[in-house]
């Protein structure tokens, strides 16, 4: 009950119950203790602080080794297998050299550890942003001079000559070859993306990413692996095509790679087909006999590990001219700051890449915290999420976020604690330290294999449209045009696509609400919705008036057409007549319901007019989210017109923000518990009804005696 009060009956007595409405401060005063609790500075505050920042500090001491370390360890060691041959794979994307990717896997789980909410999720490469940034990558090899298409052996020999479509000053690439530069875009446009993400995080944006619907995601991500899939067809038939940039990059990209499939290295098909059929039978059997397997197969590294031992054996690279992944070089590159000029140049494509790193991230620490019974933070994981690329791009790596499969797996085998993630990133280290140079003769239609076989989830939610579509058709649209737009035009307008569809249809869900005129079920309190109950009858000279939605500029005419529909009367259009006629012309049963007929009989002056069926209107307000400006002058304007026939307006169940503008709009009274303010607000429909009817029996009252 907001400014209302309420007789409730207790131990045969009556209760007056009122809410108390504390003064609300003013801006200065909300200002002034805002700054001062955050200027505060104690010793136990910069405590909570650096906790708060580094939630492993909080967790660490209270870890059982007894109850965690074997399920950690465990978890830690698979995802550690898994992701050494996905990063090696996944550089393909990035059109980076795959030791860029052990790089970022190491940093990425070492820094989450230390600073992520999630116990379970796994970060590092995903799949979706290393297209994006193999996109920016190839775009600025372009217009720097460089052939995209051109894989180069690795970094020992990096060196590409520069055509004369050059746009970037050559002076400023003489030290520099193709896998150099392209290292230096990755590397400024994951520092930049980090950075969009740290402040969101230290601003509390983290509900942004919520406006990314899971069909808008589910779509993206469809659309993406479409288009994923149709890059690495390139390595899978060992066809030399152009890397296409711009709008319409799938279209072009299969169309080039009709035209050369002829040119295609049987070498390399036929080993993409053994390596797809291996790899996708290893896969469902796993699905299929998951209970039973306590680790899931590592089928990628066993694959990898052969397919290295053959290509090395059978040289298929000098005999057959298979394209390799080259000489991969051990320990740790010397770190490097990011370049300023490239930065600028990338500011605009870094913003959506922040928006769907944090979008997974946060979307996939929810989802795990809720399966498990424990809480996150979301602009703490923009934090964690955003110093994975802000910190690791001085150390030549690129875009890292939460990875559904990675993470899924990480549950399974029995992880606990983000412990786990630094076994992986062990793991890893040992990679870049001892073995990373074995990997020299695998071949690249063998990663191709691997990264179209981790699209097996994504490209299966296309299965899920039936079923979406049942459930809700918008949902349903949303999907299919960010998949399509991603496929068809760019990956980067399938996302604002997907995003301006996704608002236009919450603005269509609140532009036109349901609507209902409630009736009462027998001499109870319940009021509901004759089409939803069976039963009800309505309330004799009361139209109460349920509009389930907020009440804003988008749907005020809506919501007045349907009240107008609803009762079988315009108000507006029936006062407007009456003051072209003269005040003695009431309503009557000839009055308009949309304004379109102009003729109707005319009633008696009287204080009561003659007015069809009701005396008054009570508008439920319980479903009645916010009210804004232009929703406070409709509140207002029926007020008035109602008011103007003898017909009371009233509003029962208003939540406190609608009540507080509807106070401030001068609608009710300046302060609680005014006279208006009793007379208009009711803390329940029955409440409303009843006072309606005693108001009206006494007008009837006073009519008779007169």
């Amino acid at each position: 009950m907001e400014a209302s009060s309420e007789n409730m009956e207790q131990g045969g007595q009556l209760v007056l119950v009122r809410r108390r409405l504390p003064p609300p401060p003013g801006l200065r005063e909300a200002l002034t203790a805002g700054l001062r609790r955050s200027c505060a500075c104690s010793l136990q505050g910069a405590w909570a602080q650096l906790q708060a920042l580094f939630p492993a500090i909080c967790w660490l001491r209270g870890y059982r080794p007894r109850e965690a370390l074997v399920g950690d360890v465990m978890s830690g060691l698979v995802i550690g297998i898994i992701l050494v041959p996905q990063a090696i794979a996944y550089s393909l994307l990035a059109g980076l050299q795959p030791i860029y990717s052990l790089y970022t896997s190491f940093f990425a789980n070492l820094i989450y550890f230390l600073m992520g909410t999630s116990r379970h999720v796994s970060v590092g490469i995903f799949s979706l942003l290393c297209l994006m940034v193999g996109q920016v990558v190839d775009r600025e090899l372009l217009l720097a001079g460089f052939d995209p298409s051109q894989d180069g052996p690795g970094p020992g020999a990096n060196r590409s000559s520069l055509n004369n479509s050059a746009t970037v000053p050559v002076l400023e690439l003489q030290d520099c070859g193709r896998d150099c530069y392209a290292i230096r875009v990755a590397t400024a446009l994951t520092l930049v993306a980090g950075v969009y993400q740290v402040l969101m995080g230290i601003l509390g944006l983290g509900f942004v990413s919520t406006f990314l619907s899971q069909p808008l995601l589910d779509g993206f991500a469809m659309g993406a692996s479409v288009t994923i899939l149709t890059s690495q067809l390139r390595h899978l038939l060992g066809v030399r095509v152009p890397r296409h940039q711009g709008l319409g990059l799938v279209v072009s990209t299969w169309l080039s790679l009709l035209r050369g499939a002829g040119q295609a290295n049987l070498c390399d098909v036929l080993t993409s087909a053994v390596c797809l059929a291996v790899l996708l039978a290893a896969k469902e059997l796993s699905d299929r006999f998951q209970h039973r397997l306590r680790v899931p197969l590592p089928a990628e590294l066993l694959v990898i590990v052969v397919a290295t031992l053959v290509s090395h054996l059978g040289q298929f690279h000098e005999r057959f001219g298979s394209s390799v992944a080259g000489d991969i070089p051990t320990g740790f590159v010397a770190p490097r700051v990011p370049d300023l000029g490239l930065m600028w140049r990338v500011a605009l494509d870094a913003a959506s890449l922040a928006l769907v790193g944090s979008a997974f991230s946060i979307s996939l620490a929810e989802m795990f915290a809720r399966s498990h019974g424990y809480a996150v933070r979301a602009n703490q994981e923009l934090l964690a999420v955003g110093c994975c690329n802000v910190l690791p791009a001085f150390f030549h790596c690129f875009a890292t976020s939460a990875a559904l499969a990675k993470s899924l797996v990480k549950t399974a085998t029995g992880c606990r604690t983000q412990l786990s993630s630094v076994v992986s990133a062990a793991v890893v280290l040992l990679v870049l330290l001892v073995l990373a140079p074995l990997f020299r003769d695998l071949q690249r239609s063998v990663l191709a294999c691997v990264i179209v076989v981790s699209l097996r989830g994504a490209l299966r939610k296309v299965q899920d449209i039936p079923r979406l579509w049942r459930l809700s058709p918008t949902d349903a649209l949303v999907w299919v045009a960010t998949a399509a737009t991603c496929v068809l035009v760019s990956t980067e307008a399938g996302l604002l696509a997907g995003v301006l569809l996704s608002l236009l249809s919450l603005a269509g869900r609140t532009r036109r609400p349901r609507t209902a005129l409630l009736a009462r079920a027998g001499g109870s309190s319940f009021y509901g919705d004759p089409a939803e109950f069976e039963g009800l009858a309505p309330e004799p000279g009361v139209q109460v008036f349920r509009f389930t939605g907020p009440l804003y500029y988008a749907n005020k005419d809506f919501f007045l057409q349907s009240l107008y529909s609803l009762t079988g009367l315009d108000v507006g259009y029936v006062v407007a007549r009456r003051k072209e006629r003269g005040p003695g012309v009431g309503a009557s049963e000839g009055d308009p319901v949309g304004g379109r007929d102009p003729s109707s009989g005319s009633g008696t002056a009287s204080l009561v007019p003659a007015v069809t069926r009701f005396h008054a209107v009570v508008i439920d307000c319980a479903p009645l989210l916010f009210l804004d400006v232009a929703g406070l002058a409709t509140l207002q304007e029926l007020h008035r017109d109602y008011g103007a026939l003898g017909i009371s307006l009233l509003l029962a169940c208003c939540n406190p923000s609608v009540t507080d503008m509807l106070r401030r709009g001068g609608f009710l009274g300046e302060d609680p518990g005014d006279a208006a303010e009793d007379g208009q607000l009711f803390p329940s429909v029955h409440c409303a009804v009843q006072a309606a009817r005693a108001r009206h029996q006494e007008l009837a009252a006073a009519n008779s005696i007169l």
